[in-house]
């Protein structure tokens, strides 16, 4: 796809990718008649990549019975084209919501069904938040797989709102939380949600990671740091 050099090749390029894997793994793996209704929902997901999975909502919204909808879901996740990210929970009684985050698992396609183009986005102020946080998820995601130590992705949200990103708990049950910012500057009201995470779970909380697209990394406490975006192809390059 890279090698792709015009905007109309691209969107081809996924056009044709997502038409392919519909059309022949979703009737291999399922024999079922969805290729309409597919398509669509695939787009109103990659709209709400990074946000709460509501099913009710969503059958509201598509018009998909519930019941078909949660095949559908699980169909989708077994094609590696979407992923739920469990929530974070605990057993100090603290009222967490409990519902996953669904992601487009691929953030170029995901930006395709947004309709989002190369020269658009070099246009704007900044990138699309929840394209950032697609991306930070992917590349966590892939960290999972060479790691060392086994981890489990999660994410935490409160009743009231208060949410950190991404929470990854290792098998001792320590805690790190990460946040994504698509911005160039960085400030202490971005660590609200990983100070309530702390606040929480003070025995299991190592550290908290805002990953933002500023340049420099900065320290706010022993637990707490900002840390640039490019720290994930910075790496690569090397």
């Amino acid at each position: 796809m890279l090698t792709r050099s015009s905007e109309r090749r691209r969107e081809a390029w996924f056009e044709s990718y997502l038409h392919t894997i519909l059309l022949r793994d979703v009737r291999d793996l399922a024999q079922i008649d969805g290729l309409t209704e597919l398509p669509r929902l695939m787009q109103v997901l990659a709209a709400r990549s990074g946000g709460l999975l509501n099913a009710a909502e969503l059958s509201r919204s598509t018009g998909i019975p519930q019941t078909t909808l949660k095949r559908y879901l699980t169909l989708l996740e077994t094609l590696f084209l979407v992923r739920l990210v469990p929530a974070w929970s605990s057993h100090l009684g603290k009222r967490l919501q409990k519902s996953p985050k669904l992601f487009v698992t691929d953030y170029g396609l995901m930006a395709h069904l947004q309709g989002l183009s190369q020269a658009g986005m070099e246009a704007a102020l900044g990138l699309p938040g929840d394209l950032v946080e697609a991306f930070v998820h992917a590349e966590l995601v892939k960290h999972q797989g060479w790691s060392d130590m086994r981890t489990q992705l999660m994410h935490y949200r409160t009743s009231t709102g208060v949410e950190v990103d991404f929470v990854l708990e290792n098998r001792r049950g320590e805690l790190l939380g990460i946040e994504v910012k698509a911005a160039a500057t960085i400030s202490g009201k971005d660590f609200n949600g990983l100070r309530h995470l702390r606040e929480t779970t003070p025995q299991q909380f190592r550290l908290g990671i805002v990953l933002y697209t500023g340049e420099r990394t900065v320290r706010f406490d022993e637990q707490l740091v900002a840390v640039p975006l490019a720290v994930f192809w910075s790496r690569l390059s090397r």
